[in-house]
């Protein structure tokens, strides 16, 4: 069953609204979902649960920094990542590939050597000496930007780097992740509105079904997970995490 875009359903999560989701296929997002788990970049925690960036709690977490370490793993996804950009983007839609700092570089650095495009790296702030630039690297006025980050979760921190690229004149339709939530509805839709397209390898969805067929996790984190993934507001909330009401 393909679980990546969860609507109410009979388990309880009922009204909520289905997260649009990003153009994945199985084969994609259960290979790069078992790549994850076997690196073992999948980390629970319900009883201390992690901060995500907007602020949100949550009994899990992706830590896809580790498949720097990990030569094979990551020849493997940036393999995925190509031909999900050629697939969703075009072959010679894009100019330049630009990495968020600071998980997104080594990630836009391989893309953009495998494309034989510029690569360039976006600031979080403009650095407060010499310059005082964002963007890192060499944009040429209307160049067409692919922004690449390690995952998303409501989709927020993309937008700043969008800003910055936009604001340097450079253009962004697109912006690829590695790993994609999928559950909060605003990751799609706030980048939507700012005509920004989200792509993504994998879902939480991807990596619950992967460890369930690989038993990667115990009966218990199953269930805490999925507790956590059929109403992740509910849970940050009961846990002293944000909202989206509160974030």
């Amino acid at each position: 069953m393909d679980r990546r875009v969860k609507p109410g359903d009979d388990s309880g999560n009922t009204g909520v609204p289905p997260v649009p989701s990003p153009a994945l296929t199985a084969d994609t997002g259960r290979t790069t979902a078992r790549i994850l788990l076997e690196i073992e970049a999948v980390h629970l925690r319900p009883d201390q649960p992690f901060t995500l960036t907007s602020g949100r709690s949550s009994p899990v977490y992706i830590d896809c920094r580790k498949i720097i370490s990990f030569p094979r793993a990551r020849t493997k996804i940036i393999d995925m990542a190509v031909e999900t950009i050629g697939r969703e983007i075009g072959f010679e839609s894009l100019d330049a590939i630009a990495g968020g700092e600071t998980a997104g570089i080594p990630f836009a650095a391989w893309i953009a050597d495998r494309l034989g495009l510029p690569m360039l790296y976006i600031r979080k702030k403009p650095k407060g000496f010499g310059r005082g630039a964002q963007i890192e690297g060499a944009m040429r006025p209307g160049a067409r930007c692919l922004l690449v980050e390690d995952l998303a979760t409501d989709g927020g921190s993309k937008l700043n780097f969008v800003h910055a690229i936009r604001d340097g004149d450079g253009v962004c339709a697109h912006t690829l992740v590695v790993f994609h939530y999928g559950i909060f509805p605003q990751s799609v839709s706030s980048l939507a509105a700012e005509g920004v397209k989200l792509l993504g390898l994998a879902t939480w969805w991807d990596v619950l079904a992967a460890a369930e067929e690989m038993q990667a996790l115990s009966a218990d984190g199953v269930k805490q997970v999925r507790a956590f993934l059929d109403d992740p507001e509910g849970w940050s909330a009961k846990h002293g995490g944000k909202t989206a009401e509160s974030a």
